[in-house]
């Protein structure tokens, strides 16, 4: 694939926006460009009214988790231009305790998706109308896509036939959770087929 137009589309950006840029790359056909949380709105306004950009379409707003680092979180934008034909992927690192600017100002479709954000990490943003949980339910304990967020959660919850109402039961696991170590694809099975033994670890 030939990315030189996304390579001179980075280079551009990084000129124009000097003071906003912290890094850019061209990665999997499509161009990346890190920014500072704090300038994100003005930034992404300027993605999308700058004539030779046109990023005039918000495809997605997530995060992802690093819970080693200081700087917790990357907030990650994904945007289209119909113009120019490209995608862009815009990245900002921000703490756990951060405020991130929110872009409902220059895309109000990013209301839900900011929403989600807030709901799977435990993201804030600031200037935000209506930041609560939008995908679990209410009373949810914790943020889902945390790396440090159990496997089998806290809670489980049923309809209860007697009580005629929905509640809530610390999780009781039908059988026993055990964590694999996959070194033969028929784990558990009571005949192994040739082959298919566990290798003594070296």
């Amino acid at each position: 694939m030939d990315t030189t137009a996304l390579q001179e589309l980075g280079e551009v950006i990084g000129t124009r926006r000097e003071g906003a840029v912290i890094a850019s790359k061209v990665a999997y056909g499509e161009l990346t460009v890190e920014v500072a949380a704090s300038t994100l709105p003005e930034f992404i306004a300027w993605l999308k009214t700058d004539s030779t950009c046109r990023f005039t379409t918000l495809v997605d707003i997530t995060a992802v988790d690093w819970p080693s680092r200081e700087r917790r979180f990357d907030m990650v934008y994904h945007f289209l231009s119909m113009h120019l034909n490209q995608r862009i992927r815009v990245k900002a690192e921000v703490r756990e305790d951060e405020l991130v600017p929110s872009i409902i100002s220059v895309h109000p479709s990013a209301e839900w998706f900011e929403r989600e954000v807030f709901d799977m990490y435990g993201v804030l943003f600031s200037g935000h109308p209506d930041l609560r949980r939008i995908l679990t339910d209410y009373g949810f304990r914790g943020h889902p896509l945390r790396k440090d967020f159990p496997t089998t959660g806290y809670v489980e919850l049923r309809y209860d036939e007697e009580q005629k109402r929905v509640v809530y039961e610390p999780v009781n696991l039908t059988q026993e959770y055990r964590q694999f170590d996959f070194m033969s694809p028929w784990e558990g099975a009571e005949y192994i087929l040739p082959g298919d033994e566990k290798k003594a670890p070296k």
